[in-house]
């Protein structure tokens, strides 16, 4: 369920009493998401982490405010390092993913000394690890996962975790596959369509009415299927419908009408065996928009029917409808499910590489 108010420690002296190795003046403490100046800092160091990390920057003041906003607080806490001047310098973020799983931000200016950027790459771990042990506790849990990320050529960061604990456990191939304007035309409609031979439908999630709620059934079998298929995944933990709903509405990208449901005809009735949950990807400076698939999910007991192939190609034929130049994903490079075959076969190719390194903390 949501909590009324944050599992986390909203205060960072509770977590980080003293930083000895910060310069003098400097002080740890929470960003403000309604000083216009703190949005737009953390915006850029966000966009400057990411172009040292894949040579270019995708992040907007939006994303920023998924992890800083009022709202977004509910699930999230965030902490900066400020210098004498009070310019942030360095910024973390935790979000309460799932029952034992916390997500970490962790980015730190690249043109510091490396002293100094070291001592703010401990002052960010030890409030993670803090702000973990007080996660667990309200969960009740013995241990608490955080998992955060680093890209693949990001040789500082990994040596920063490395140092602090955390291991290497995942590689994901972040890909993406152009899309042409006839490829709207790949499939009879995206809206919904049904492959006869198989035996199963694709449609949208339905909306209670035009630019409406969608439907709330749809979007738990959404959620129903989505925790079938995934139960066997790596680093899979159980998240309830309510903050698996939130989560994604959270998302800048997000839009109801790039959600589908895969289901199989059988006995005069359909039950879902699949679902694609998508997103825009927007873009800067004119270029047109991307999709992006933020979940493809189909049962076994569905596999091999072409479910999910059946899926990608409504996505493509939905961006090539609205005017887009690309779907992206992610894929588990680890992973012996064969997907990333499937992704190669219809055209996806890996743009950039990123890591998954997880630390599990023991809750006091």
């Amino acid at each position: 369920m949501i909590p009324e108010d944050s599992r986390f420690e909203n205060d960072p002296e509770e977590l980080v009493a003293q930083a000895p190795g910060l310069p003098s003046g400097w002080e740890v403490a929470s960003p403000d998401p309604s000083d216009r100046f703190d949005v737009a800092r953390l915006t850029h160091l966000l966009r400057a982490h990411e172009r040292h990390g894949r040579g270019w920057a995708g992040a907007g003041v939006d994303d920023v405010l998924v992890e800083v906003s009022e709202h977004g607080l509910r699930m999230r806490q965030n902490v900066v390092v400020r210098d004498a001047d009070g310019e942030i310098r360095a910024w973390a973020s935790a979000h309460d993913r799932a029952a034992g799983r916390m997500l970490f931000v962790h980015i730190v200016e690249r043109d510091l000394p490396e002293q100094v950027a070291r001592a703010c790459s401990d002052v960010l771990f030890e409030w993670a690890v803090g702000q973990a042990k007080v996660l667990g506790a309200a969960r009740g849990l013995e241990t608490q996962q955080i998992d955060t990320g680093a890209f693949a050529d990001d040789e500082r960061q990994h040596a920063w975790l490395a140092a602090a604990g955390f291991e290497r456990v995942r590689t994901w191939w972040q890909m993406s596959r152009p899309v042409t304007a006839d490829e709207a035309d790949l499939v009879p409609a995206p809206g919904r369509w049904e492959d006869e031979d198989k035996g199963v439908v694709f449609r949208r999630v339905r909306r209670a009415s035009e630019g409406g709620m969608p439907d709330a059934e749809d979007l738990r079998k959404v959620h129903e299927v989505l925790e079938g298929a995934f139960v066997d995944h790596f680093n899979h933990h159980e998240e309830t419908f309510e903050e698996f709903v939130h989560r994604l509405r959270e998302d800048p990208g997000h839009r109801w009408d790039h959600w589908w449901l895969a289901e199989l005809v059988e006995d005069g009735g359909r039950t879902p065996v699949g679902t694609l949950v998508g997103a825009v990807s927007e873009s800067t400076g004119g270029a047109p928009d991307g999709s992006y698939v933020e979940y493809l999910g189909v049962l076994e007991a569905a596999r091999g029917r072409g479910v999910a192939k059946g899926l990608l190609r409504t996505i493509i034929a939905d961006a090539a409808a609205r005017g887009r130049d690309r779907v992206g994903l992610e894929v588990d490079a680890d992973s012996s499910t064969g997907a990333d075959g499937l992704y190669t076969s219809m055209g996806w190719v890996t743009k950039y590489v990123t890591e998954s390194w997880h630390l599990d903390v023991p809750v006091d």
